[in-house]
């Protein structure tokens, strides 16, 4: 019940995030991490179809609820600054698209597991019920050409940022002056894609050293000095 009870508030909390900034068209979509977002998205609905399928309801719940709380950790962390417009009306767009898109889709996957609050947060923007909605569909949801493992990757450079400043011991509001990502290749083209939406969300103040390695994703990172320096 508590898990439940959390899944619900943590749903309305991000609903009111998302509509906030906003609407766009999906034509809006075109920020590669944004697309990344969409294909993702559509191996979830892939997932939860096929369980809902084979009657498991128990995995079809868990399919959605495991990238929903992605989605709030990383995601939404990551675009806030560009969904909000700090780069520009087209980024902004973008973003603000692809959110509302993915918002519509989870609160459809969500509807036959938590029907009070998907309906409560579907009433805020459309006339008719979710119940009565149409499933979602990951061939929409593919039509954005995304590829889904650049989400993997922001994930994994954002969890590293965070962790450098546990590790100082410094607010996630830190400001860091230099950051080094060492990486193969493909993952530093893929971190290159998104380097703005990482250096916001880090709040990274000069641009990232690329160095290519044959190790997973790394990051050495320098904090910028503050007044107490």
């Amino acid at each position: 019940m508590k898990i439940g009870r959390r899944l619900a508030t943590k749903i309305l909390n991000a609903s009111k995030f998302v509509l906030l900034q906003g609407s766009a068209a999906p034509a809006a979509v075109t920020e590669p991490i944004d697309k990344a977002l969409l294909a993702a998205l559509a191996d979830v609905v892939d997932e939860a179809t096929k369980a809902f399928e084979a009657f498991n309801y128990t995995k079809a719940m868990e399919a959605a609820e495991v990238f929903f709380w992605a989605f709030c950790d990383d995601h939404l962390e990551l675009v806030k600054d560009r969904a909000y417009g700090l780069a520009g009306e087209e980024a902004a767009a973008s973003a603000r698209a692809a959110l509302t898109i993915t918002l519509d889709t989870l609160l459809k996957l969500f509807a036959p597991f938590l029907p009070f609050v998907t309906e409560e947060v579907w009433s805020w923007t459309h006339e008719d019920s979710v119940h009565k909605s149409s499933w979602p569909t990951s061939e929409s949801l593919r039509a954005f050409n995304g590829d889904a493992s650049l989400l993997a990757v922001s994930a994994e450079i954002l969890s590293q940022l965070r962790k450098s400043k546990s590790e100082a011991k410094v607010s996630m509001k830190a400001d860091i002056a230099t950051a080094e990502i060492s990486a193969p290749a493909a993952d530093l083209a893929q971190a290159k894609l998104v380097a703005a939406d990482l250096k916001a969300a880090g709040r990274v103040h000069g641009d990232f050293e690329y160095v290519e390695s044959a190790s997973p994703i790394s990051l050495e990172i320098e904090l910028a000095p503050t007044s107490e320096s």
